[in-house]
């Protein structure tokens, strides 16, 4: 049913708005892709480096702090020169960067790369989602918003895929090497994208942009934490879920992989039905329906002993987590200044990744702190941050079906 709500969707786009979207979309999974490669081999980085899995596991901390960095450098270049030329650079520096992964020589050198590849990648979400949906019609703004978000999932399960069918083959340094093919998209781009019919011909100044920040300074920090809280919800559930499965269950690259996958799958399909139910019932009702439903399904994800169970929990698991992040690309983009869309959602969202960026050291501390027992760091993590997601975005406001293009600040 979901599919196909967004084949129908798609279809009833025109030429240039469906290239925006699928732009947009490939360029968020194909990040997704790069910075999950990190997640499944942290033990085998820690074994070559002859460190520990926390040491490698500051990567992703790295990562996670940098990514505003790049969301405020790159939105305001958005914001002043274009969304098209802007993304399209983004992609080939985030690409670079996780090829120059492959060739780090020590630790120190690794990390420092991981922290360049977040400035790339925090540039990305907020760029592209706002190309994709001041390109649309308001109507389809909530199933394409969750077909959009779930480019984050579909970048992981491909990260899991590539895990499974050539980690053996090519080792951890191949899958980086891999990981450079995203800069290949920039060719689809700029043939068949169009920049957004919102910006053209509307340059700010950086002046002119901070301006507008600090009059929506309220919005503002009300995003910032929203998104902390978001973050934490999907890295909470994601990040440290493949060590897990391997230090605790003694699984292997294929099971690891196809559980990967299964929660991959769920993920999508959870993004894809409240982004759609979104747009009839409210971007906050969604949210929380989504996060609430979570709450019963942690023991089964975090205790399941065979893997069925844990196949059954994962699935979900992530329907409910990227079912509520399913609303977030619409809900940020309805919810920032006009002037300055480029910047406002990706900059909100990435000083939120910021907050929890310490979330899987921090798990796997409390896991080792029990002797190794990763289902109560996991499952203590995901329902206090569940019902902290609950409470911000019951306390928040919402724009929904806001007309794009019309200057006024957030009230």
């Amino acid at each position: 049913m979901a599919a196909t709500g967004i084949l129908h969707e798609l279809k009833s786009l025109t030429t240039k708005q469906r290239s925006a979207v699928m732009a947009a979309f490939l360029g968020w999974t194909l990040d997704a892709f790069d910075f999950f490669i990190v997640v499944f081999v942290l033990s085998n980085i820690a074994h070559d480096f002859n460190t520990t899995v926390k040491n490698v596991a500051y990567g992703i901390t790295l990562t996670l702090m940098m990514r505003p960095v790049g969301a405020l450098i790159f939105g305001l270049i958005a914001d002043r020169y274009g969304r098209k030329p802007t993304l399209m650079a983004v992609i080939v520096f985030y690409s670079l960067f996780e090829l120059a992964c492959a060739f780090a020589p020590n630790l120190a050198v690794f990390l420092i790369l991981r922290g360049c590849f977040g400035v790339a990648m925090g540039g990305e979400w907020g760029i592209g989602s706002s190309l994709a949906m001041e390109t649309i019609p308001p109507r389809t703004r909530g199933i394409i918003s969750g077909f959009l978000q779930e480019g984050y999932a579909f970048g992981y399960l491909l990260a899991a895929v590539l895990y499974w069918v050539a980690y053996d083959s090519i080792g951890w340094k191949g899958m980086f090497v891999v990981g450079a093919m995203p800069a290949l998209l920039v060719f689809f781009m700029a043939r068949h994208v169009e920049e957004s019919p919102v910006w053209k011909g509307q340059s700010h100044s950086i002046g002119d942009i901070f301006g507008s920040i600090g009059r929506n300074w309220k919005i503002f920090l009300y995003i910032v934490v929203l998104m902390a809280c978001f973050n934490a919800f999907s890295h909470g559930t994601q990040d440290i879920y493949p060590t897990f499965l391997k230090s605790q269950h003694k699984f292997g690259t294929a099971e690891v992989s196809i559980l990967a996958i299964i929660a991959n799958l769920g993920a999508i399909t959870g993004g894809i039905l409240f982004g759609a139910f979104s747009e009839n019932i409210g971007r906050r009702r969604a949210i929380i329906i989504a996060a609430v439903l979570s709450l019963p399904i942690i023991p089964l994800w975090a205790y399941s002993q065979s893997f069925l169970g844990l196949a059954v929990g994962a699935f979900m698991m992530q329907v409910m987590v990227q079912g509520a992040w399913g609303v977030i690309p619409v809900h940020l983009n309805e919810m920032s200044p006009e002037e300055v869309r480029g910047t406002f959602p990706g900059f909100t969202y990435q000083l939120g990744n910021f907050l929890i960026s310490l979330a899987a050291p921090i798990q796997i501390g409390i896991a080792a702190s029990r002797g190794g027992d990763y289902s109560f760091a996991l499952s203590t993590s995901a329902g206090v941050i569940a019902v902290a997601l609950v409470v911000v975005v019951g306390l928040g406001k919402e724009r929904r079906g806001v007309a794009f293009g019309h200057k006024g600040e957030i009230v």
